[in-house]
């Protein structure tokens, strides 16, 4: 929306081309994080995908990605130990998987804690088998 734009601290509307300024600076700096340790881990890491085994070559490397194991993009140590290369579906697989994960984390946690199990899956089992031996 042109001309819609957010307060400034101070109160005075940033216009539209002031906000689209601070959105290609984010852009532009996440272009060179990102290119910083892609670049590191090309360099370190061999171009397979390190969960399918796909090899990747000049012609389709853009198709492999830098995948952070703990999913802290700000974690870049330069000895490459936080990052594996992942083709674009295995990356894609492993943030589905995390996303998952943090959704269900915890659930049932609460109501069960300390309570032993009633089911008794077997009671009725003895029964079964006399009935049918009659």
């Amino acid at each position: 929306m042109k001309g819609a734009g957010q307060k400034k601290p101070g109160g005075e509307k940033r216009s539209q081309e002031d906000l689209d300024k601070i959105v290609a600076r984010a852009r532009q700096a996440l272009d060179e994080r990102m290119k910083g340790y892609r670049e590191q881990s090309l360099r370190i890491h061999p171009w397979v995908c390190a969960r399918c085994g796909r090899e990747f070559t000049g012609k389709n490397l853009h198709l492999l990605t830098v995948h952070h194991k703990d999913h802290n993009h700000d974690n870049n140590p330069s000895d490459g130990s936080n990052w594996e290369n992942l083709c674009l579906y295995c990356h894609d697989n492993e943030h589905r998987r995390f996303l998952d994960y943090e959704a269900g984390a915890g659930v049932g946690e609460k109501e069960d804690k300390g309570k032993p199990s009633t089911h008794k899956p077997f009671a009725k089992l003895a029964e079964l088998l006399k009935s049918d031996k009659g």
